[in-house]
């Protein structure tokens, strides 16, 4: 079962490419380049991807029970969800060390973005991370003890991306994965990443009909979403996932603002 939506991919790498991030409170994310829309077919991973892993597809969708009453709290998340998020990814990759460096969150609803100070969904069609900047946002991490940093990367890492609803179920602006072995390399491009705190890089796509899109309908608050956004190796596992959020014509009218709060994690093996 699949479903139609539109979603927007670089056009051409004709100009400047430069992504702005939004602040947060109802500003949005500014795109430099040239995008266009595309309809693509977009199938349910619920049936079509019950066993797919972070090696291989990029993603996988879990069961997990969070303790945090408040998302919105701050320590709750530094207390509580941090620690969960970091025995989830231990257990699920083998990991050996789990270092968490970002949260973010953010609502479809714009009111909700400026009453919390959040971010708006994900427009366009990108991954966190290029081969150079993965690299530079552990080192970036580890700026006050550049040894940890030499010493970390001589051996294989990943930053995995842990994703949930903060009100479920999510029934609009799903996040749609892409199957990472169905993404050419000549289908991705750099870009600049320019926001106040830190300049970055991170990966646009261009779209490819052999490119294969899923998504899991009706997300509640015990799932979570897990996507590799970079990873240090190179035999041929899932390094990227390209993703993004998608407007489902079929959703129901009075549906429910999407929340979500999305977690950001260095995972040393």
């Amino acid at each position: 079962m699949s479903i139609k939506a539109n979603l927007k991919f670089l056009a051409n790498a004709d100009g400047p490419l430069v992504y702005i991030p939004s602040q947060g409170g109802g500003d949005e994310t500014e795109h430099i380049g040239n995008y266009t829309t595309q309809e693509v077919s977009i199938h349910d991973g619920r049936r079509h991807r019950q066993t797919s892993s972070l090696d291989v597809e990029g993603f996988k969708l879990v069961q997990h029970a969070s303790d945090v009453e408040d998302f919105y709290d701050d320590d709750q998340v530094k207390t509580i969800h941090h620690d969960e998020v970091k025995a989830l990814l231990k257990e699920v990759t083998g990991a050996a060390r789990i270092e968490i460096f970002d949260d973010t969150r953010r609502s479809a609803s714009l009111r909700r973005q400026q009453d919390e100070g959040i971010r708006e969904p994900a427009s366009i069609v990108h991954n966190d991370y290029t081969a150079r900047s993965g690299i530079k946002r552990l080192v970036d991490y580890f700026a006050d003890d550049p040894d940890e940093a030499n010493i970390l990367l001589r051996r294989r890492f990943a930053i995995v991306n842990v994703w949930r609803p903060i009100v479920g179920p999510v029934q609009n602006q799903a996040l749609v994965m892409c199957d990472a072995a169905s993404v050419r390399s000549e289908d991705l491009f750099a870009v600049e990443r320019r926001a106040e705190e830190r300049m970055g890089e991170l990966q646009v796509a261009l779209h490819n009909p052999e490119q294969q899109w899923f998504y899991f309908p009706e997300m509640q608050m015990d799932e979570a979403l897990l996507f590799k956004t970079f990873d240090s190796a190179t035999d041929g596992r899932a390094r990227f996932t390209i993703h993004s959020s998608f407007e489902d014509a079929n959703a129901p009218v009075d549906t429910t603002p999407r929340e979500s709060i999305e977690t950001r994690c260095l995972v040393f093996f």
